[in-house]
């Protein structure tokens, strides 16, 4: 073979491989394979001074360009008529069964059918229009003002789920998508960048319209594809025809696309979709409304603005901005320093926002926040979670400086800064983390002591100097009935409460202890494996790194908490006052249910279930219950206002149960 056929073969190869991967999320090779083909192919390309058009090496990103050349579109992109609410929606759905209902009426030969409808994502990104000629990617624009956009086939190039050929040789086609960055992306960007990016649209729109295409390569974008705006050898009847075809020349369809007989089931998803928006990993302004029937399209064609046959449904916005007023500074569990910023009053996603989150001195520092009191914000609210300050609205330093705290704002302990976080390391004598760390620990799904509360370890702390866990195990009936509100009744029901959690697993004491970086799912790894509580104090990063779900950091903060002399001298009291960290009990392995073998996820809020009577049942049928969603993940259970897990079990393809009462049609066995 010659060198030219070993690049030909090299770049399909690698082309096939791109494709599995950013389009299927379905690796075939491992990295290291792809790197070697990838890595010939650079050094057959350098000595033969030769570049294929469709050489994956192109997606680097090229030389700067000098300018934007004007694209003149094959067929018009047009606008969407927006309904805001469900009134507007009908309305516009009245008007589709008018115009049909006349046209039949004046055609009973050739009647159109009753309306059939597709609801897409609605993406807040670029829009791109790509041209393929005899199946290669010979152009890509903007949409500009639906006629004519800016040519930036350079910039396209650069995204690995844009196919640069496809099978369909036998003319020209334009296929319209939209380019994002997903929010992961952005959040990964952004630890690292000189200049962080304000939010996704804008970090998309800006690498997209960047003349230096390295820059768009270093975005790492994304791309969806909707439609088939233009095409000179190939037609279709009904939307789905024309999915169906996207599929089949390898673009990258979003797998939120439904499709429905009736208005009302139209209304129903775009409820669903409200309430999922917080959970995809990339950002979207509503949702599309069409009519499949490319005929009935056809018939009802355009106003001077808009498609007759579809309507763009816009969600509340997510976004907004308003005045940063000040930032107060919180004490946490670990002794970490977190910042609390308080705006102006903003209605946002349909709820008054006054305080954001704004993470720690790093965030602050990235987001060029310092000097940014007194001026106006971009802030985003997601789901329910507490909304997040993303960058100052202009780029000056305008405003008034946040002043970082030298010493801790509730001991007076000078303070130390490990990374982009700041610490209090005065865990002896620093009441907020005393108070975190005693209610973590008797907190339900920890040690579980009935009837404590926050206020309670506020109480033992200053009335009876109460300062780590062990020493609730130390407290007497005669210590409690001599603090304000306790009575006999209460005073005997905490000391009966703390009693019976000396006898809790070893998995629920391994979470109680707060050990940083862990949350449940690690820790019953932990007590899964190694079922003894000084096999797991003893570990080795290599040991616990090749366990699931445990990487190297989480290995190094369970290796560096158990060589703490302060922890093992609480751990060690809290065994000789009774403790016992019980190892889990074995059952016989089941192997013949539907869950035997599968690793499962779960995520979001299970009502009927809840995620601790789920996780057993489901660990009692055989299953692995893990907390984060990966490749070897089988399984994916997703539950009310489920959150980044759905949406990246969603764009790896891994099955995903959404409803509850399958779920447990399917722990009962029923799976016929």
């Amino acid at each position: 073979m010659d060198k030219m056929q070993r690049m030909e073969q090299l770049v399909e190869q690698l082309n096939q491989y791109n494709y599995h991967y950013y389009t299927l999320d379905q690796p075939l090779v491992s990295d290291k394979e792809y790197d070697l083909l990838y890595d010939e192919l650079t050094a057959l390309e350098a000595e033969t001074g030769i570049t294929l058009p469709d050489s994956p090496t192109g997606r680097v990103g090229g030389e700067l360009l000098q300018g934007f050349k004007p694209h003149r579109h094959l067929a018009p992109l047009w606008s969407l008529d927006k309904a805001q609410n469900e009134e507007q929606l009908i309305n516009w759905n009245n008007r589709v069964l008018r115009l049909i209902a006349d046209y039949n009426s004046k055609n009973p030969d050739t009647p159109l059918p009753d309306p059939t409808y597709v609801v897409e994502l609605k993406f807040d990104g670029l829009t791109l229009n790509l041209t393929y000629t005899d199946g290669k990617l010979v152009q890509a624009s903007t949409r500009g003002n639906g006629v004519i956009g800016e040519g930036i086939l350079a910039q396209v190039k650069t995204i690995k789920s844009v196919p640069l050929t496809i099978p369909f040789t036998a003319g020209t086609i334009e296929v319209q998508g939209e380019g994002i960055m997903n929010l992961s992306v952005l959040a990964k960007y952004n630890e690292t960048a000189a200049e962080p990016l304000k939010n996704a649209r804008n970090a998309a729109a800006g690498a997209l319209r960047n003349l230096n295409p390295r820059t768009t390569a270093e975005r790492k974008l994304n791309a969806y594809f909707y439609n088939v705006g233009y095409s000179d050898g190939i037609r279709f009847s009904s939307h789905q025809e024309m999915v169906a075809f996207l599929k089949e020349n390898r673009f990258k369809v979003n797998p939120h696309v439904t499709y429905h007989d009736s208005f009302q089931e139209v209304i129903d998803v775009l409820h669903t979709i409200v309430d999922k928006r917080s959970s995809l990993d990339y950002l979207i302004d509503g949702a599309v409304i069409k009519i499949t029937d490319m005929r009935t399209r056809e018939v009802l064609g355009y106003t001077d603005k808009f498609p007759r046959w579809a309507v763009a449904f816009k969600f509340e916005a997510e976004e907004t901005t308003t005045v940063l007023e000040s930032v107060t500074w919180n004490v946490g569990r670990t002794g970490k320093i977190t910042p609390l910023a308080r705006v102006e009053p903003v209605e946002l996603a349909g709820v008054t926002v006054q305080n954001c989150t704004l993470n720690n001195v790093g965030d602050i520092e990235r987001k060029n926040l310092k000097f940014a009191l007194g001026t106006r914000v971009f802030i985003r609210r997601s789901n329910d979670v507490i909304p997040e300050i993303l960058g100052k609205v202009t780029e000056e330093q305008d405003g008034g400086e946040i002043v970082y705290p030298v010493n801790c704002p509730a001991c007076g302990f000078p303070l130390e800064q490990r990374g982009a976080h700041l610490f209090c390391n005065n865990r002896l004598d620093c009441k907020p983390q005393i108070v975190s760390r005693i209610t973590h620990f008797a907190s339900r799904d920890a040690m579980d002591i009935e009837t404590f509360s926050e206020k309670t370890a506020e109480q033992l702390h200053d009335e009876l100097n109460v300062r780590e866990p062990a020493e609730l195990y130390t407290l007497t009936f005669e210590q409690l009935i001599k603090l304000e509100r306790f009575g006999e009744k209460k005073a005997n029901n905490l000391l009966k409460a703390i009693e019976e959690s000396k006898g809790r697993d070893l998995a629920s004491f391994l979470y109680a202890l707060g050990i940083p970086n862990t949350g449940k799912s690690t820790t019953k790894v932990l007590a899964d494996h190694f079922r003894d509580l000084d096999k797991i104090m003893n570990a080795t990063v290599e040991e616990l790194t090749e366990l699931p779900d445990i990487g190297g950091i989480v290995a190094e903060s369970i290796v560096s908490f158990f060589a703490d002399p302060f922890m093992q001298a609480g751990i060690h009291k809290m065994l000789s006052l009774g403790v016992e960290a019980k190892p889990p009990q074995q059952a016989a392995p089941v192997t013949d249910s539907f869950f035997s073998g599968k690793t499962v996820v779960l995520t979001g809020t299970l009502h009927q279930l809840g995620r601790d009577e789920a996780t057993a049942r489901l660990e009692a049928l055989g299953a692995k219950v893990t907390g984060s969603v990966s490749k070897k993940t089988d399984l994916v259970i997703a539950g009310e206002k489920a959150g980044s897990k759905l949406a990246k079990a969603q764009e790896l393809g891994i099955p995903v149960i959404e409803d509850e009462d399958e779920l447990i049609k399917l722990l009962n066995g029923q799976n016929e």
